[in-house]
This record gives structure tokens, sequence and C-alpha cells, in this order.
């Protein structure tokens, strides 16, 4: 491999390991299956120091699918001076009668993708977008959960023909009249 050429490797990331292939820029050039490494930082940081060692010089392109184990590989990757491109798995081209889907033909699939540019990166959040939209998404799933305890606090009170006089529901004389009532069983209460 001569000194200014570009390899493509392709990660297929899970959370306890990632697939890795490769392959070089050269015309006519076959991806390579390099294996499974761990998911972890170190393995990471270890396979960058491997094909810098193994292809000083080169330039290392490396890309994989967006997913639950998030952005942390591409800011890694990124932070030791190479390329990173993050793809979604819906955009990713799919030939028809393509149903056999391996971890190891998913990592080659990418790299070879990537060489060909078939590939559409998505935008990365930076840390801070990311940990807004965490909030968010917490704060949501907190209101359906609020709003989940409460049916079924009403269907527990109505199963038990209890009702309340006021004219608000959860107002503060509500909440009050709440913490003040007594259910026919002691399990109920618990409930309660």
């Amino acid at each position: 491999m001569n000194k200014h050429s570009i390899l493509f490797i392709g990660l297929d990331t899970h959370k306890e390991f990632n697939e890795v292939a490769y392959i070089e820029e050269h015309r006519g050039a076959k991806p390579v299956h390099l294996g499974r490494i761990s998911s972890s930082k170190v393995a990471v940081q270890k396979l960058v120091r491997q094909f810098e060692s193994k292809y000083p010089g080169a330039t290392l392109h490396f890309v994989y699918e967006a997913g639950p184990c998030g952005y942390w590989i591409y800011r890694l990757i990124t932070s030791l001076g190479h390329c990173c491109y993050v793809v979604a798995p819906s955009l990713i081209p799919k030939k028809p009668g393509e149903k056999i889907k391996t971890d190891k033909r998913d990592a080659l699939k990418l790299a070879k993708l990537l060489k060909s540019e078939d590939l559409t990166p998505i935008y990365v959040p930076e840390p801070e977008d990311e940990a807004v939209r965490d909030l968010s998404r917490a704060r949501e799933v907190a209101m359906k959960d609020l709003k989940d305890a409460k049916y079924q606090l009403k269907a527990l009170l109505l199963r038990n023909n209890i009702n309340y006089k006021g004219t608000a529901n959860w107002s503060q004389k509500h909440l009050r009249w709440l913490t003040e009532l007594v259910l026919p069983h002691p399990a109920q209460h618990i409930v309660l």
C-alpha cells in the first residue's frame, strides 16, 4: 500500500463486541474481515493503533451504523485524528433478495459501501445536544408514567366505588383527600 492511500474500515457495533472489516483504496481490492473486538474504549483505541502501524501514512476512514450504542465510537475515533462516519440503517442500500444478515457481512458491506461512496452520513450531535435529548426523553417517559399512575389510581377508586366530591382532580385539595383516604383492605392501601 502506498504512502498516501485510504483505508475504509467498517464496524458492525454491538453492546459487547464490534465486528471489523476493511478494504484498501486501490482498484480491485477485496474486503478483508479482520474479526471481532471488544466493544470497549481500550479495544477501539488498540484497533486504531493497529491500523496506523500496519498502514503508516494511510488515511483511515471508519464507518458504523447509528444505533443504541450511541456516538462514543465516533467521538473517540475523531479525537484520534481519523475520519469517522455514522450512517442510518435505513439509508444503507440493499440489493433485492439480500436477506441473510450476519455481523461479518454487515461489516464487510459497510467497508465496501464507504469505498464506493454509496453511504450518506448522518449528523452527529454534540455531547451537549445529546444530553438535552436524553433529558427530554426522560421527561417524556416520566410524564407518561405519571399519567398512567393517575389512570391506575382512578380505576382503583372506581372499582371500590370511592368518589371524590370536589371539583378539580389533582388539585391540592384532591391530593390531601387522597392522603386521608382509607381503603377497605390493607393490600389496597399499599396500592394507593
